[in-house]
Formats: structure tokens, C-alpha cells, sequence
């Protein structure tokens, strides 16, 4: 498995480097149709952005599909202020004492992209007697931006308007010891590990006994990425998300972690026996979790109202939402879970 865990990191590295929060997931899609294509896939961007992947197998009347999501945290310009920084909105979970501090891109609609850092109000230490007290919310913050401005009319000159997008920096890393660390692995690590489990499928020669579909979803962090697009004739979707690592969790980076209930409520039972079965069977060194605070592209297709089996398996991650990490041995894990199961 190593030589897909090492095409595994690379192409993750790769999308983590477009920008794509919610909202503005174009690029990131086209790269990853792209990188099927290359594996040799026909894949398919859906009217929502998404991007449908159909893998083969046999039995169509029982089809599974595997879901990740391409787009991540980021935020909005929501206002232009007095003094020319900008106040903003997030774009999914994005905590702003994760941001705090950040190198920042905000995209113009016609103007180009300008460089920025999201800040406290009156950031400077030395200046600022309440800075220890202030509380990190988003009306007590902005982005500073790497321009000469002084004025609202300044900013609004440059090209920069209300609802344009501003993206964080990544911060990617992968150290010698196999530690991946970076924003946003929540999800496109899973990304990468479907690309690598498509081209191990390819370059294995595997035939897969029922009919397979990978969909890399786009609006997962607000809740409808998996809501619609499901092809006809499945009865069984996974979401390959990050797992969850923290106090009262068993799951470290190391593993796979295969969710039994997050805050939706419980994984089908039987698809969750059966990810037990298959880890075990593989030798995949994995954990069972609830996830407490937690809600995934599967959950939002059985709320949508599609009859589904479904479950949530994972790449153990760190730091949710934060500056995250994870591991190779994670993604090997998981790797090696997807292939026994899927069979």
C-alpha cells in the first residue's frame, strides 16, 4: 500500500493548495475531475459542483457510494469598514480563535486576488489594554489588509466589495516522521485517500462485486453537499470523512476510526458491524467512536430522502476545524479498510 499512501499525500498536498471554501469550489473540482481522469475514470461535475465518479462493479441494483467533500472553512466580506479593513462572515465552522493571526486571499469578483491578515480590532499588544480580555468573534475582528487604504473608499477602489470571498492560508506540512498537518485535511485528505483507493482499484486489476460511485461532494460544511445527485440504484452510501481525535475518543491519527452515532444519530447497524468485520479481517488498526458534535454528506442524504444504508468511516484527525494533522499510517489504515469492504 505505501506507493498509494505516497500518491495519497502528494495529490492532497496539491488540493490543499486551491482555495476552495464553500461557496467557490470550482477549481478544486476541476482538479480532482482531472485526477480521475488521469486514473482513467469518466467523471462527471453535477450541476451543484460536485463531482460523480462511476468506478465499475457488478451488481448495479446494490450500488455504494463513497463520499468526500472538496469544500472547506472560509469566510465572506460582509462589510467594508470606516478605517478600509474588512469585517467577515465565516463559510461554514470556521472559529475565529483558530484564525486569529492568519494569512488570508481575498477573491475579487473582477479585480484580482489581494493579501491580507485576519487581526483582533486594534491588534497591537502594546496598544490594546484589553486584548488578553477580548473574546475572538468575529465582531471583534478583521482582515488587515496588505494595501494602502485608510478609508472605505480606499478598499472600494481597489475592486474589493461585499460578498467576496476570503480564503486562509493551508499551511500544509508533512514531516519526516509521516505526521500531515495542515488546514482543511477536514475533508480533502479523504479526497486524496478516494483518488488513491480509485487507483488502486485501477492499477490492482480489482472487480468490484457491486456497482461503485465516488462523489466528491461541495457544500458539506452547510449542510447540503450530499443532498442531491445520488445515482439510481443505490442502496448504500459511506461517508469518507475525517474521524474525530479527542478526550473520551479512542481514535488517534494512527488509525481509521469507524463512527457508530454522531449528533444525528446512529450509523446503519449493519453497515457498521460490517466495517468492524472488514477492519479486522484486513488488519487495519481502527477505533469505534461517537462523535458528539458531529454531522456528515450521509446524514444529509437520509434527510434528504433517499432509503440508504449508511455509515461514516475516517482518517483520524486532530484539531478539528483548526490547524489539523493527521498521519500516514491513518490513511494507510483507511486504505486498507476500504479495499476489504468494498469488495
Amino acid at each position: 500500500m505505501k506507493k498509494y499512501v505516497d500518491y495519497i499525500c502528494e495529490i492532497t498536498k496539491e488540493l490543499l493548495a486551491i482555495d476552495s471554501p464553500t461557496g467557490y469550489t470550482k477549481k478544486a473540482a476541476e482538479f480532482v475531475a482531472r485526477e480521475y481522469e488521469k486514473l482513467g475514470y469518466r467523471p462527471v461535475i453535477t450541476v451543484k459542483g460536485g463531482v460523480l465518479v462511476e468506478i465499475g462493479g457488478e451488481r448495479a441494483d446494490d450500488g455504494l457510494v463513497l463520499a468526500a467533500h472538496a469544500d472547506t472553512l472560509g469566510a465572506m466580506v460582509s462589510q467594508i469598514k470606516a478605517n478600509g479593513q474588512l469585517k467577515v462572515s465565516p463559510l461554514g465552522g470556521m472559529n475565529p480563535n483558530n484564525a486569529e493571526a492568519e494569512n488570508c486571499r481575498i477573491i475579487t469578483r473582477f479585480d484580482g486576488v489581494f493579501q491580507g491578515t485576519f487581526q483582533l480590532n486594534n491588534a497591537s499588544i502594546h496598544v490594546n489594554g484589553e486584548y488578553n480580555d477580548t473574546k475572538r468573534k468575529y465582531d471583534a475582528m478583521e482582515v488587515v489588509l496588505d494595501e494602502k487604504v485608510g478609508s472605505a473608499e480606499d478598499t472600494k477602489k481597489l475592486g474589493i466589495r461585499v460578498g467576496d470571498i476570503v480564503c486562509f492560508d493551508p499551511r500544509t506540512t508533512i514531516t519526516d516522521s509521516g505526521y500531515i498537518k495542515s488546514r482543511f485535511l477536514d475533508d480533502k485528505l479523504s479526497v486524496g485517500i478516494l483518488l488513491g483507493y480509485a487507483k488502486y482499484l485501477k492499477e490492482e486489476g480489482v472487480t468490484l462485486s457491486r456497482k461503485q460511485y465516488h462523489y466528491i461532494t461541495v457544500y458539506e460544511e452547510v449542510g447540503h453537499g450530499g443532498a442531491a445527485s445520488i445515482p439510481e440504484g443505490v442502496t448504500e452510501m459511506i461517508s469518507v470523512d475525517m474521524g474525530c481525535v479527542g478526550d473520551g475518543l479512542d481514535c488517534t491519527e494512527h488509525q481509521v476510526s469507524i463512527c457508530a452515532k454522531d449528533s444525528h444519530g446512529p450509523y446503519n447497524y449493519d453497515v457498521v458491524t460490517g466495517l468492524i468485520r472488514a477492519a479486522e479481517e484486513a488488519g487495519a488498526d481502527y477505533a469505534v467512536d461517537v462523535y458528539p458534535y458531529y454531522g456528515s454528506d450521509v446524514d444529509v442524504a437520509l434527510s434528504a430522502g433517499y432509503d440508504i444504508r449508511h455509515g461514516l468511516i475516517g482518517s483520524g484527525v486532530y484539531a478539528s476545524h483548526g490547524y489539523e494533522r493527521s498521519h500516514r499510517d491513518g490513511v494507510e489504515n483507511t486504505l486498507k479498510l476500504l479495499a476489504a469492504y468494498c469488495r
